[in-house]
């Protein structure tokens, strides 16, 4: 068992950290947020007033942050976890963020003598509850195999998907499909509905047709369709609109700097956009559906 930090522990981390926790893990954890700190510790969990002070004594650190911006202020500088981190340390950075800022994060651990593997996830809040995320890594392939017995303990797929950034590479690519699926079954079921078809037997038919996918399958956006969805409480929790919104902004930048035709992405990125700024940002993802219905 190892000595785990583990840093941000917002809808996706909170479950992480329980899970390694339950597999029987030191872990001792960090956050802003009071509430969330506390409902670990009630799962077993130490707590440290500052990142600095959880890092300490680890075997690994964990973090899943928002955006890239926080990975570089929690890693990088002078005040930066790296530099406070002594040489062999485990260092996983779950968070999505764009393949160039993983791989600066990557160079500066290396000249410290860290081991840094980029694992961004997918699974959502119901596989990270449940564990079994997938993990997408990006790193050597000795980190790699040395962070899996620590990642299966919070997931079911575990994949190296090649060298620093390449996790992120394949986790936005996963979105921005994500993101098109959904909006396209949202357009589908508002259309049905226009016609006077009931969304839960339209759902039903196009998942046993050529139209299934994650999305309808069990996720399903529209209200009362599924139980256990976000759709049925609301859109409350889940993977926020302003995260797929900012993942859709990772994969348009990585289009731009790749010369990669996105038309779909494209149209992706400005429709949750739209939703965003209509005042749903902290709405769950599917929530898209509220645009096709004019609410």
């Amino acid at each position: 068992m190892a000595k785990i930090s583990f840093i941000g522990l917002g809808n996706m981390g909170g479950p992480m950290a329980a899970n390694l926790i339950k597999a029987g893990h030191e872990v001792t954890v960090f956050d802003l947020s009071k509430p969330a700190v506390e409902a670990l510790v009630a799962e077993g969990a130490r707590t440290a007033e500052t990142a600095h002070a959880a890092i300490e004594g680890a075997d690994c650190v964990i973090t899943m942050l928002p955006a890239g911006q926080h990975v570089e202020a929690v890693y990088l500088g002078d005040d930066g976890l790296l530099a406070a981190l002594p040489k062999d340390t485990l260092v996983i950075d779950s968070s999505t963020i764009a393949p160039e800022t993983a791989r600066k994060v990557a160079e500066a651990a290396g000249e410290r003598g860290l081991a840094f593997l980029d694992a961004p996830v997918s699974g959502g809040v119901g596989g990270a509850k449940a564990g079994t995320l997938t993990f997408i890594c990006g790193g050597e392939a000795a980190t790699f195999e040395r962070a899996k017995p620590i990642l299966e303990n919070m997931g079911k797929n575990i994949f190296h998907a090649g060298p620093h950034g390449a996790g992120q590479v394949a986790k936005i690519c996963n979105n921005m499909l994500l993101a098109i699926l959904m909006a396209g079954t949202s357009e589908a079921l508002a259309l049905g509905v226009r016609n006077g078809l009931d969304p839960a037997v339209l759902s039903e038919i196009m998942k046993q047709s050529s139209g299934g996918n994650w999305a309808l399958n069990v996720y399903n956006p529209w209200p009362g369709v599924m139980d256990g969805v976000p759709a049925s409480r609301d859109y409350q929790g889940g993977f926020l609109v302003k995260l797929m919104t900012k993942d859709l902004g990772l994969a348009f930048d990585n289009a731009v700097k790749n010369q990669a035709s996105i038309p779909m992405g494209s149209l992706a990125r400005n429709l949750f956009q739209l939703h965003a700024g209509q005042g749903n940002e902290d709405l769950d993802f599917s929530s898209i559906q509220r645009l096709y219905r004019g609410e």
